[in-house]
């Protein structure tokens, strides 16, 4: 129902035969080229604000170029991109380049899709980010979905270094710290084979022979902290994709004979090579998928171990919906909330309409109207035995009882078409309050309407459009399910939810605590968030949940209701919301919770949502200001 920036995508492309062989098997030797497109395409869900692509030739002859880079903004970006890569290879091939020495020919890409997290924009932040220098191997192409919470500790350590990054963000320091590291590895081979009385030509090849790329992760990634999937290409053709040792951020990764591939999700693998859901392999936290200049490939671990905590709002709300997986837990999650409903209808499924908020909670419909069958079976056979008890289990009643069922409509419609940035700002909100419509006529005076989306986070959609439009329809009663619990607590790890004071969970808890005269609750956590620096980062503490800590989840959900309704809305209004203990069974591989719980799973997120508070109280907007 809201638009929440997704976090970002990433997709990499190794082939591992010459161009003439994709050529004649194929078609084309810009095969890899086109296998990129469509993976982007797929991924256009994770990131419709900028995109970049980059290239590297092997074996390109000195004096040419081997490194190729296009970056765009907007929601067109991909296309443009294309369009524009395109344009300069046809313009090459009408000057008598052959195909497989144009621009962009090459057997190494690499693939970005952008949502922006930081509020940062502009051309300069669009990745891939670029490294150059005469050594192919001191080169780099850098990309990511990633967001790093202890920006100000690795700035400070490459600037100890003697460094001068250009730019303070955590791509650019990145960038930087791995472009020491690999000047360092550089250095280090060099000295090596120098002592062995190699030439500068046998030197150069040497040390591209013997790049350990492992090596320079396993220096730079001790002192990362967030969730991450980074991607890299050395300009002499070693490839790598690495993810943060929680498993935060997803990457999957397909291997053959001909390709390696690397993208955010397992679907948009499987459809851009017809591929089955166990021939891709899901990245293993920790790990890193490094693909040498040669060709071979391995996964080796970079860092220790961890608890597996990836993200469960990724389940949810983010990754595509068409992964097998994730479809099976959607489904689940609607089941999972079954018994809430029910209660919320009083039992009455006579009179009860189910239906859901396009597009994105279809899934999660079936599962409830799937659990909501089940529930009336149960329901019809207690009906018959106690007929049967009572003699009265006549031909009629038994029609009756069978003939009972679950009644769904399509009652909301979204309305894509529609765009409010072609009117005037005073009629902007009433355009934007009718992007959703109903169906008239879908339910009947007076019934229940059961509607269910994804998530709920601010609430603007409900309060400014659905609940308006919904009571049109004359219930007497709208609830509205959300599959995910109350989000409660901000992400720093990648996706835009950074602002607490947006939470409508939050603004909950704080008119509740204001109702009953607990503004010493609200200054108690103020005052130990601002002084969490001097508590040690390993021992820190989310002291944030203690806002939420006097309620229930059920005083806190009805507030939630109350603060949605418009006062023009005719019928009761009732908020329910997915447990974390329900959601958890129905996801019980990725327990990464922190949206809900507070749960963060390093020392860097603890202290950016205690911050995150600091600013709300102090009345700044940023959780990282």
């Amino acid at each position: 129902m809201e638009p929440i920036k997704h976090e970002c995508g990433v997709a990499m492309i190794r082939l591992l035969k010459p161009l003439s062989y994709y050529k004649e098997k194929y078609g084309t030797a810009l095969y890899g080229l086109d296998r990129l497109y469509l993976i982007m395409e797929k991924e256009h869900n994770r990131g419709q604000e900028a995109a970049g692509i980059g290239c590297v030739k092997l074996n390109v002859p000195p004096g040419k170029e081997y490194i190729f880079r296009e970056r765009a903004q907007g929601s067109g970006a991909i296309s443009e991109i294309f369009a524009n890569v395109h344009d300069r290879i046809r313009l090459e091939l009408d000057e008598g380049v052959d195909v497989e020495d144009a621009s962009f020919a090459g057997e190494v890409y690499m693939g970005h899709l952008r949502y922006s997290t930081t509020g940062r924009s502009g051309i300069n932040y669009v990745h891939p980010f670029m490294r150059r220098n005469n050594w192919c191997s001191r080169n780099m192409l850098l990309c990511g979905n990633f967001n790093m919470t202890n920006v100000d500790e690795i700035f400070n350590k490459i600037v100890s270094k003697g460094q001068h990054p250009r730019l303070y963000a955590d791509t650019f320091i990145l960038l930087e710290q791995l472009g020491h590291s690999l000047d360092r590895e550089n250095e280090r081979l060099y000295e090596q084979f120098h002592s062995e009385g190699l030439s500068a030509m046998e030197l150069s090849e040497a040390i591209s022979r013997d790049l350990n790329v492992a090596n320079i992760l396993k220096q730079c990634s001790p002192a990362w902290d967030g969730g991450y999937v980074i991607c890299g290409i050395v300009g002499n053709g070693d490839m790598w994709t690495m993810r943060d040792p929680n498993g935060i951020r997803p990457a999957f990764y397909y291997i053959n004979d001909e390709i390696v591939v690397v993208a955010s999700e397992r679907p948009v693998i499987q459809t851009a090579f017809n591929l089955e859901t166990d021939d891709v392999k899901e990245l293993k936290p920790g790990t890193a998928l490094i693909v040498d200049r040669n060709g071979s490939s391995r996964t080796e671990r970079i860092l220790p171990e961890s608890r597996y905590l990836a993200c469960s709002f990724e389940r949810i709300y983010f990754s595509r919906g068409s992964d097998l997986d994730i479809y099976r837990e959607r489904k689940m999650l609607g089941k999972m909330l079954v018994e809430q409903v029910t209660k919320a209808v009083d039992y009455d499924l006579d009179h009860t309409v189910f239906s859901f908020i396009p597009n994105t909670a279809e899934a999660a419909f079936y599962g409830l109207i799937n659990g909501i069958e089940d529930w009336l079976i149960t329901h019809k056979i207690k009906d018959i035995q106690r007929l049967a008890h009572t003699g009265l289990l006549t031909d009629d009643n038994i029609s009756r009882i069978l003939h009972r069922h679950v009644r769904r409509e399509k009652v909301a419609i979204k309305d894509i078409k529609l765009r409010t940035f072609i009117a005037e700002s005073e009629v902007r909100n009433d355009l934007a309050s009718h992007v959703y419509d109903i169906t008239y006529g879908s339910i009947n005076s007076g019934d229940n309407l059961v509607v269910i989306d994804d998530s709920i986070v601010r609430g603007t959609t409900l309060r400014s459009s659905i609940l308006g439009i919904l009571d049109r329809l004359h219930p007497s009663k709208i609830v509205v399910v959300s599959s995910s619990p109350q989000v409660r607590f901000p992400d720093c790890y990648g996706i835009d939810m950074s602002r607490m004071g947006e939470f409508i969970a939050f603004k909950a808890a704080m008119s509740l605590l204001a109702e009953r005269n607990m503004q010493h609750v609200i200054d108690d956590v103020y005052e130990k968030c601002k002084n969490q620096d001097s508590v040690k980062s390993g021992k820190a503490e989310n002291y944030v949940k203690a806002i939420y800590a006097p309620f229930s989840d059920e005083e806190i959900a009805d507030k939630i209701s109350e603060m949605l309704t418009p006062s023009f809305v005719k019928a009761e209004v009732k908020i329910v919301f997915q447990s974390v203990n329900d959601m958890h069974k129905a996801i019980p591989d990725h327990r990464g919770d922190w949206y809900f719980s507070g749960d963060y799973p390093t020392p860097g997120g603890i202290r950016l949502v205690n911050k995150a508070f600091v600013n709300y109280y102090e009345g700044r907007t940023s959780a990282r200001d």
